[in-house]
């Protein structure tokens, strides 16, 4: 019954922690409603990819160790810092153009990104923020007792795992919806700047931040 209540736990801050609007969710939004479902999947697909590795490596004491050593935790905050300032640059640059559907030029129109470049760049914001590890060494920590078993790291890892992917990848189906989609066509430029203002934020912060 203890153990039950702990994963209780650890799941309903999972949920909270993965489905509370960030640069992954909102980055997930931004393609769906712009490139449709499978672009939606394949972006959440690396997220979560990046969400699962880091659990894994916080399950085997791996992402703990190299929370020790600040000068590592400090590679990734840059890296992160400046991968959501280029997610911003990016966003910023699409809102400052004229919307695709109604553009003159059909050379201009907005073409999706291939499936491959869409998975790397949902991997790469996870695997390169540090925020990520840092929630998982906890959610661990607060799942597991002093003598964990295989099993209860087992059951956290696959339930966090089921709640991953329901979460991401339930971003991309109901935000590719067709109401979703008139609704992006509508107020792309909005939109865009609106993501372009919060990346641009999120970065900032990120590089700024202490741990």
């Amino acid at each position: 019954m203890e153990n039950l209540n702990h994963l209780i736990v650890v799941f309903t801050a999972y949920v909270i922690a993965a489905g509370s609007p960030g640069p992954s969710t909102l980055r997930i939004m931004g393609v769906a409603m712009n490139h449709g479902r499978r672009a939606g999947l394949t972006l959440a697909a690396g997220v979560i990819t990046g969400s699962l590795f880091w659990g894994l490596s916080a399950a085997t004491g791996v992402s703990a160790l190299l929370a020790r050593y600040a000068e590592a935790l400090i590679v990734l905050k840059v890296v992160g810092g400046l991968y959501l300032l280029y997610l911003a640059v990016r966003a910023a640059r699409s809102a400052m153009t004229s919307d695709p559907a109604t553009a003159t030029d059909p050379a201009r129109a907005d073409t999706p990104p291939s499936s491959a470049a869409l998975y790397r760049h949902g991997l790469i914001m996870h695997l390169a923020n540090p925020k990520a590890v840092l929630a998982w060494i906890a959610l661990v920590t607060l799942g597991l007792g002093a003598e964990p078993s295989w099993h209860d790291v087992a059951a956290i890892l696959a339930g966090c795992a089921i709640l991953s992917v329901m979460i991401f990848a339930g971003y991309a189906l109901v935000f590719s919806t067709e109401p979703m989609i008139r609704l992006y066509r509508r107020a792309r430029r909005g939109i865009e700047g609106v993501l372009a203002a919060f990346f641009g934020f999120a970065g900032l912060r990120l590089l700024m931040s202490r741990f």
